[in-house]
């Protein structure tokens, strides 16, 4: 199918009275819960994922990624005018627009933030749109060795390429694989790590671990640290940039569009690192460098057009192989398995008609945001004074009642509550939870492939490096984890502090 007549094809699916709705919903819900500080995109998917259950595959699937990608809209409002940023990726925008607002200058700051928001998120799209095809059609000579090999790949990627230490980051992995072997083996039929707990024995509930591993964990993170509850006044004549502002932030703009884009299609890399890339990169070629951190519109722009852009060229390798681009793609691969929804590379034409109408939505959800956000700012602003002792428990109840919903059991409840503390306990000593998501969603296809693959072999295990393909994953696989054992061998040889 050619682009013309995808693009056709997702009009007819997209545009019309419940999928419009539901992209509105989900946009909506997504800035409300990305101005709260403290939630974050990742969080707001798993909160929200039960509510999907009783709905179509494609209003699902579309309120969700409006929800996801409406998050990253909103998380710069709280950075912007209280210098308190949900995410790690909001944090970035913080080192600029805070001080913009302090100048005075927040309307403009934040009318920028959804420009570029905007231009970033559209790039991506039209990659979406022209490669994820491509590429499942590439992806159709893979065997089971190259799924295996590309999908470690993308757990090493996943934990070598976050924030904080590689060596904790591929722990969580380890973790994530190990609790997703807990339940019946598709194989064999046998119950597995269950210790003759009934309900582990279809294994544990995805929407209850995420739900838990970032809802409440972020809850407890941020419970009783003190916020500013008088944020500034925003009026709708401070808003407009002047002809300076908009002469440079564009090119910033652009140049953050294309480095969110790669960033984005790499497994594991997410939006955190593509808004520290774009930053870095512009102070790197600005010709006043110093003026970053003190109110630099090319401090916001960049970053702001790198992480929408990577969110949504997240969708490319999630989609087209089934490989997350991020902990937040994961939750959506998740998702998508739930409605009986596989990604695969005949996705592409086995389900057009989803693809190119969530593809379309992207772009209805997108214009929403823009129309949406400048004249809710000062709402957005309101919602900042909500008290935390009134607005976490209400967030506790929903998110208890959500996933005491889906299949009315109180052990579910309890789960959400136990990886609430294994979260926020990941969280306090420094052992990210994203990972041990995409080693828990990964796993159980990661252990098909590979009993397929020997299966196929006769218990040979050469078949995956005698598969070239496969076997440059594997190449790929090794040089990330030597890039972390290296540089440790050398510290400890130096006799240098290694890192933790």
């Amino acid at each position: 199918m050619d682009l013309i007549s995808g693009i056709a094809l997702g009009l007819n699916v997209a545009v019309t009275t419940e999928a419009l709705l539901f992209c509105l919903i989900g946009v909506s819900v997504g800035m409300f819960i990305g101005v709260l500080p403290g939630i974050g995109p990742l969080a707001a998917v798993a909160m929200t994922l039960p509510i999907t259950y009783h709905l179509e595959p494609m209003s699902a699937l579309i309120m969700l990624a409006g929800i996801f990608y409406g998050a990253q809209y909103g998380g710069s409002t709280a950075s912007i005018l209280l210098n308190l940023p949900g995410t790690s990726t909001t944090a970035v925008t913080a080192l600029d627009g805070y001080p913009m607002a302090k100048q005075g200058r927040a309307g403009v700051a934040l009318f920028i933030t959804t420009i570029t928001s905007f231009v970033g998120g559209c790039f991506a799209i039209v990659l979406v749109m022209s490669f994820a095809p491509a590429l499942g059609q590439m992806a159709l000579k893979f065997s089971s060795a190259e799924y295996f090999s590309i999908m470690l790949l993308g757990l090493v990627a996943a934990a070598t390429m976050s924030l904080g230490s590689p060596i904790k980051g591929l722990i969580s992995v380890v973790a994530g694989l190990l609790l997703a072997t807990v339940g019946m083996d598709s194989t064999s039929g046998v119950v597995r790590y269950s210790f003759g707990v009934l309900e582990l024995q279809d294994g544990l509930n995805l929407v209850a671990m995420a739900m838990g591993l970032f809802g409440v964990a972020e809850l407890l993170k941020n419970a009783g640290k003190p916020r500013d509850l008088a944020p500034q006044k925003v009026r709708m004549r401070e808003l407009i940039p002047t002809r300076k502002d908009m002469k440079e932030c564009w090119k910033p703009t652009l140049r953050g569009s294309v480095v969110g884009s790669f960033v984005g299609i790499l497994p594991g890399a997410g939006p955190t690192l593509a808004a520290f890339l774009a930053y870095a990169f512009e102070k790197r070629v600005s010709r006043t460098p110093e003026k970053f951190g003190r109110g630099a519109i090319e401090g916001i722009s960049a970053p702001e057009a790198a992480n929408n852009a990577s969110t949504q060229a997240a969708f490319i390798p999630t989609l087209a192989l089934g490989i997350p681009g991020d902990a937040g793609m994961a939750v959506l691969l998740g998702a998508m398995m739930i409605h009986g929804i596989t990604p695969r590379p005949e996705f592409f034409t086995t389900n057009a008609d989803l693809f190119w109408g969530l593809v379309v939505s992207f772009w209805i959800g997108n214009f929403m945001l823009l129309i949406l956000n400048i004249p809710l700012i000062g709402f957005w602003v309101r919602v900042l004074t909500v008290p935390q002792r009134l607005l976490f428990p209400a967030i506790l109840f929903f998110i208890c009642i959500g996933v005491y919903s889906v299949s009315n059991s109180p052990f579910d409840v309890m789960t959400v509550i136990v990886f609430g503390i294994v979260g926020y306990l990941m969280n306090a000593y420094g052992y990210p939870p994203a990972p041990m998501l995409m080693g828990f969603i990964l796993g159980p296809m990661i252990e098909q492939h590979f009993r397929r693959a020997l299966l196929f072999s006769r218990g040979d295990i050469t078949t995956f490096i005698d598969r070239p393909i496969s076997a440059t994953f594997l190449v790929l696989t090794l040089l990330l984890i030597a890039s972390i054992a290296i540089p440790t061998l050398i510290a400890r040889r130096r006799g240098l502090p290694a890192e933790d």
